[in-house]
């Protein structure tokens, strides 16, 4: 045997070596330092930075520069408007006179006619579900399905219009004033989604509260939907395929 000190050859039976007196029990128990030459233990990755990095920030190898110009027409549109949309008051009812409206409105009516097997109560309420699933189904399909991030970012940005524009018809359940589909306000026919579902709740003093809140969701969702955009633009800046 070899002294793991000193190299010295000799006998495997013996205690301790016999040119440098160390004892090979009390070596072999001390604590050994780190070798510069042993490899580093890879640093395990938070579950949630994997999921991240998977789903939400996968870009492709080579990245067109025709799809990354149209990408980024798209992103600037999504800004000014999504600013135009949280620096605008929501009594001023801007969403609901967006032609974002008239896109949201078909998906608030079949949300009726989706959630009527549940009952008065969902069946109302599904009108406002309806225009808030849609976009999520949205989102949901270019993340798992088609694997497009920046799509899902898009569909995000949607979702928090989504919210934006059910504020101000909350903000309506007492006054009534905003015009319906039929050209009716909620004062000459019984069809105010919310002035129904507030007072069936008993939180028809709430509405200005709860359309804050609506609102203030929505501003949250577009600021975060404009971060994974920019964050997403960036990374394909750096694979583009020139």
């Amino acid at each position: 045997m070899h002294c793991p000190k000193c190299g010295w050859g000799q006998d495997d039976d013996r205690v301790e070596c016999v040119r440098c007196g160390i004892i090979f029990a009390k070596l072999a128990n001390a604590p050994q330092p780190h070798s510069a030459a042993q490899p580093h233990r890879p640093v395990q990755r938070s579950a949630a930075l994997s999921f991240a990095e998977e789903w939400l920030l996968t870009t492709e190898e080579s990245v067109n520069p025709f799809y990354f110009s149209g990408r980024v027409l798209v992103f600037l549109l999504l800004a000014l408007w999504g600013w135009r949309f949280m620096t605008t008051p929501l009594e001023t009812n801007y969403t609901g006179e967006s032609f974002l409206h008239l896109v949201n409105l078909p998906f608030h009516e079949a949300g009726h006619l989706l959630f009527m097997p549940f009952g008065r109560f969902m069946t109302i309420l599904g009108g406002s579900l309806g225009q808030i699933l849609m976009p999520l189904v949205c989102l949901g399909t270019f993340l798992l399905k088609t694997r497009d991030p920046f799509g899902g970012s898009v569909a995000l940005w949607w979702t928090a219009e989504s919210f934006m524009d059910v504020a101000p018809y909350i903000n309506d359940a007492r006054t009534m004033d905003l015009l319906l589909l039929g050209g009716f306000t909620g004062k000459e026919v019984d069809a105010h989604d919310w002035n129904n579902l507030l007072t069936m709740l008993g939180w028809l003093q709430y509405d200005h509260s709860l359309a804050k809140l609506s609102y203030g969701i929505g501003m949250v969702l577009m600021l975060f939907a404009l971060a994974w955009g920019a964050i997403l633009l960036h990374r394909q800046y750096r694979r583009l395929d020139w």
